[in-house]
C-alpha cells in the first residue's frame, strides 16, 4: 500500500512546517487572543516545539499584526538586539523599514547606502552608519520603537531565547544587563500593550523567570504574561503514530502507539517523531506486521544510536551552561539516580541523595540554605523538562528515552 499523497514529513531536526504542525490549534487560538491585549512570555524546554509555534505564528499571522521572529541565543548586546531586528525586518518587510526611515536620519542614511553599495547587507550598512552603537544602543531603540508606534498596523516582535542572550551579557557586559531590562519593562508598560502598535512574544527554553532571580532581576520581567507551552497528551501520542504509520501503509498491531507512548513517558516531539520515523524505517526494510517488541527494539537502537546522541547530550551539557554550584554537581548526580531507579525516586529520598552529594564534594552549607538549594534545583529540573512529579513527592525523568540514555552513559 502505497503512502497517502498528503503525507506530513518526518521532523527531527529543523523545526515543524506550518502547515505540518498538530495539536496546537486550541493553543494558538488562546495564544493570538492573549496577543491582542498583552506581552507574552512563551517558555518551554528545548525540542519540545517552541519554535514550530513561533513560526506558525510569523506565517499565519492575525489581528493585522506583521510578525518577525528573531532568535537572539547568540547576541552579547543590545546593539546586536536591535541590529539583528532591523535586519531580520528589512529581509522580511522592507517595505516596513522604508516607512520607519521616514524622518529618522540612522536609518534613512543606511538605507541610501545599500542602495549605493548593493552588493554589501543591510545589517554591515546599519552598524557603520553608527561606529558607536554600543554606547548609543538605547537612543536607537527608542528611536525604533517610536517609529514603529506611528505606523497604522501592529508589528509582533518573536525574540526567542532571550535567556541566553542574558546569560552572554552578564558574562561580557554585566554593567548593562539591569540597564537593558529596566529599559525593556518600561518600554512594554508604556503605552499600555493593548494600545501599543509593538507587541512582544518573548521564547525561552530556559526558565527565564529562575534565571534571572539568581541574578536578583526577576522584578523586570514580571509583568510578561507567563504562557507555558502545554504538554502534549497521550492520545495525541497515540494518533501522531497511528497517522504516521497508517498512511505510509505500514501495518501494526494496535498495541504499537501505546508501547511507544509508554516509552517516551511525558512526550518529547523530538523523540516522538524520531522513534516513529525508526519504526517505519524498520518496517520498509522488512515489510511484516509491526508488534511491541519492534517497539522495545528501537528504543534500545535509539538510546545508542549516532542520530539521537548530539540531541541526547545537549540534555546533559546544558546543565554546566545554566546551573551553578552546588545546584550543577549535584544535578548531575540526582539524574544519575532517578536514572537507576524503576520507577523514580521520593523526595525525601532525592534530598537525601542531595545531602550526601554535599557531603561528598566537602559543601559546608547550613541545614537552611541547603534546603533551599535543594527546592531550587528540583524546582528547575522540572521546568527544564529533566523530571515531572509522575505521583505525590516521587519524581522521575520525564523522558522515557533521555532516562534509558543518561543510564547508559552517565549513572
Amino acid at each position: 500500500m502505497p503512502s497517502h499523497p498528503d503525507c506530513p514529513e518526518f521532523y527531527t531536526g529543523a523545526p515543524v512546517d506550518s502547515a505540518d504542525l498538530r495539536f496546537r490549534d486550541a493553543f494558538l487560538a488562546e495564544l493570538w487572543e492573549t496577543l491582542r491585549t498583552r506581552h507574552v512570555l512563551l517558555t518551554a524546554p528545548r525540542r519540545t516545539g517552541k519554535t514550530s509555534v513561533m513560526d506558525h505564528l510569523r506565517d499565519f499571522p492575525k489581528h493585522g499584526f506583521t510578525v518577525i521572529y528573531q532568535n537572539v541565543q547568540d547576541l552579547t548586546h543590545p546593539a546586536d538586539f536591535f541590529q539583528a531586528i532591523l535586519d531580520t525586518l528589512h529581509d522580511q518587510h522592507p517595505e516596513i523599514v522604508k516607512r520607519l526611515a521616514q524622518g529618522w536620519k540612522l536609518l534613512t542614511d543606511t538605507l541610501n547606502k545599500v542602495t549605493e553599495f548593493g552588493i554589501a547587507g543591510f545589517k554591515i550598512r546599519l552598524r557603520d552608519t553608527d561606529p558607536d552603537w554600543k554606547d548609543h544602543w538605547r537612543q536607537h531603540g527608542d528611536r525604533f520603537l517610536d517609529q514603529v508606534r506611528k505606523q497604522e498596523s501592529s508589528i509582533l516582535l518573536i525574540v526567542d531565547e532571550l535567556p541566553d542572550m542574558l546569560f552572554n551579557l552578564k558574562r561580557e557586559h554585566p554593567a548593562v544587563l539591569r540597564e537593558f531590562l529596566a529599559w525593556f519593562r518600561v518600554q512594554r508598560q508604556d503605552p499600555h500593550p493593548s494600545k501599543d502598535r509593538a507587541r512582544w512574544l518573548i521564547g525561552g527554553s530556559v526558565n527565564l523567570s529562575g534565571t534571572l532571580d539568581g541574578l536578583g532581576l526577576v522584578d523586570l520581567i514580571n509583568d510578561l504574561d507567563d504562557v507555558p507551552l502545554p504538554v502534549l497528551a497521550d492520545a495525541h501520542v497515540i494518533e501522531f503514530v497511528q497517522s504516521m504509520l497508517a498512511r505510509r501503509g505500514v501495518d501494526f498491531e494496535e498495541t504499537v502507539p501505546e508501547q511507544l507512548r509508554a516509552h517516551l513517558g511525558r512526550p518529547i516531539p523530538l523523540f516522538m517523531q524520531m522513534a516513529t520515523q525508526e519504526l517505519y524505517r524498520s518496517w520498509k526494510k522488512a515489510p511484516r506486521k509491526l508488534v511491541s517488541a519492534d517497539v522495545d527494539r528501537i528504543f534500545a537502537q535509539l538510546v545508542v544510536s549516532m542520530a539521537a546522541q548530539d540531541k541526547l547530550q545537549h540534555y546533559y551539557s546544558r546543565i554546566a551552561k545554566y546551573y551553578e554550584e552546588p545546584r550543577l554537581s549535584a544535578a548531575h548526580a540526582l539524574l544519575g539516580q532517578i536514572s537507576l531507579s524503576s520507577a523514580g525516586l521520593s523526595r525525601a529520598k532525592l534530598m537525601q541523595e542531595f545531602e550526601h552529594h554535599l557531603a561528598g564534594a566537602g559543601q559546608t552549607i547550613p541545614a537552611h540554605e541547603r534546603k533551599q538549594h535543594f527546592n531550587q534545583l528540583l524546582r528547575d529540573l522540572e521546568n527544564d523538562f529533566y523530571v515531572s512529579e509522575i505521583a505525590e513527592n516521587q519524581y522521575d525523568f520525564a523522558s522515557g528515552l533521555l532516562k534509558a540514555w543518561w543510564k547508559k552513559y552517565y549513572a
